[in-house]
């Protein structure tokens, strides 16, 4: 009761006398953010950047005015975290819509104090439905407007996964990596997804380093610290094995966001049994968490294409097929199903297919979705992967969309692709839990015409 008193006072006061947050150091503010992170049905966690190395705090409440607002414990901005902060809101209620506001040294920050409050919802308890959207590759330098913002918030996901080339570093100096992403969130039609929709994120090469860059990077560990102060994750990589890896459920779903990068062995390695991209303790994480789940999807989420199409050496798990192969056996072997595949990096949207049902297990789906900064690639569009399930998209940036609806005897995954402007690109793909099962082949219902006669006609060259 006294927080809230306190904050209702200090909002009048901000109101009345905005002078009065003036002080001889100067006002201080968020210069970044603020940015909703990982929020479960019990907790919130926001990220944001500030001018001084002062406490920042959320105000929250039920109330559209937040006239019942409660504080969360501050968190205060060190240097040493250059003034990043993540902030904790805990004892929320399942399904819940949430107002809030951030707090500098108790006051509403000044420069957002006349901005409506922002909005967070819980999930539920109880799976039901959920919507995500993702997408890779978000380059400042190539696209400083980035209208795609926009038409990802009006597909109103419940999440946003960023998949990696969230910035473009390219650099072995840890502070460039922190300026780029202090670029990016200063984008103005991003700003809004960030107020609203929880924002998760894993690295590929150029937020990890240089391009193509694996375990080699001589700053990795530089560029985890830089990445765990930017993001507002759930959780990075295990006590005895480093990266941004992690998993979180929302809604019927398990993800597994992997780190391709922290663990890579280099591209042009031979490709034999102990050449590795997870490395030992991420895999045995990853099986024990496939292992253990019970949702009726499983998606595995990471920044590299999983299909074969760059072919050997490629930057993609095609120069790892022996591991990713050994996986894909494994998962049959264990009998789990539902497990879709989720990826960026291309510069392109596709939607390819690795036939597992051939090797006794069911089809693993590869959902791609990339740029969303820049301008679209060329250089995939005659590549080959073991499927293609719809016609390569490189006339925009896009964004992934996935729904998934666990409420039938049978629960459904849709994905869409979206263009800058929101429109979907091709039919959408909709994947049944009974359709990813041990035994179950499904890449000849759901391919194209179009893209079923290319692949005739490749077999008969």
């Amino acid at each position: 009761m006294l927080r809230r008193h306190l904050f209702l006072a200090a909002l009048a006061a901000s109101l009345i006398h905005p002078a009065s947050a003036q002080s001889t150091r100067g006002t201080p503010r968020i210069l970044q953010g603020p940015m909703l992170g990982h929020v479960d049905a019990t907790s919130a966690r926001v990220w944001m950047r500030l001018s001084h190395e002062a406490p920042a705090a959320i105000a929250y409440g039920r109330r559209p005015d937040l006239a019942d607002a409660e504080s969360s414990p501050a968190v205060r901005a060190s240097a040493g975290r250059d003034r990043c902060v993540e902030v904790l809101i805990e004892d929320l209620e399942p399904g819940q819509t949430y107002y809030w506001r951030p707090l500098v040294e108790d006051e509403p920050d000044k420069y957002l104090a006349n901005l409506p409050p922002f909005t967070l919802r819980t999930p539920a308890m109880n799976p039901d439905r959920v919507r995500l959207a993702f997408g890779s590759c978000a380059r400042f330098g190539s696209d400083a407007v980035q209208p795609i913002w926009a038409a990802v918030r009006a597909a109103d996901p419940d999440l946003f996964l960023w998949l990696g080339d969230n910035i473009y570093a390219d650099s072995p100096d840890p502070a460039v990596l922190s300026e780029e992403y202090r670029r990016q969130r200063d984008v103005a039609s991003l700003k809004p997804l960030l107020f609203h929709i929880p924002q998760l994120a894993i690295w590929d090469d150029h937020d990890f380093g240089l391009n193509n860059h694996d375990r080699t990077n001589p700053i990795r560990a530089e560029a985890l610290e830089v990445f765990q102060r930017y993001w507002a994750n759930p959780a990075y990589g295990t006590e005895d094995t480093p990266g941004v890896f992690f998993r979180t459920s929302r809604g019927g779903l398990d993800m597994f966001f992997v780190d391709v990068r922290y663990h890579r062995a280099p591209n042009r390695d031979p490709d034999v049994a102990d050449k590795t991209m997870l490395g030992a303790g991420q895999l045995a994480w990853l099986k024990d968490g496939l292992r253990t789940s019970q949702a009726p999807f499983k998606l595995l989420i990471g920044g590299s294409g999983w299909s074969s199409a760059k072919g050997e050496g490629g930057d993609s798990w095609a120069a790892f097929l022996t591991e990713r192969d050994a996986l894909f056996d494994w998962i049959t072997s264990e009998a789990i199903g539902g497990v879709v595949l989720v990826s960026g990096d291309t510069h392109v949207g596709e939607l390819n297919c690795i036939p597992w049902s051939e090797r006794g297990g069911y089809d693993f789906y590869d959902l791609v979705s990339s740029p969303l900064a820049q301008t679209p690639g060329s250089s995939w569009l005659d590549r080959t992967p073991e499927l293609r399930i719809r016609s390569v998209y490189a006339q925009s940036p896009n964004f992934g969309q996935i729904d998934v609806d666990v409420t039938g005897d049978d629960p459904t995954l849709v994905f869409t692709l979206r263009d800058v402007e929101g429109r979907s690109v091709w039919n959408p793909l909709t994947l049944r839990a009974s359709e990813l099962q041990p035994g179950v082949r499904s890449w000849d219902r759901k391919i194209t015409k179009a893209e079923r006669a290319r692949r005739d006609a490749a077999e008969r060259k």
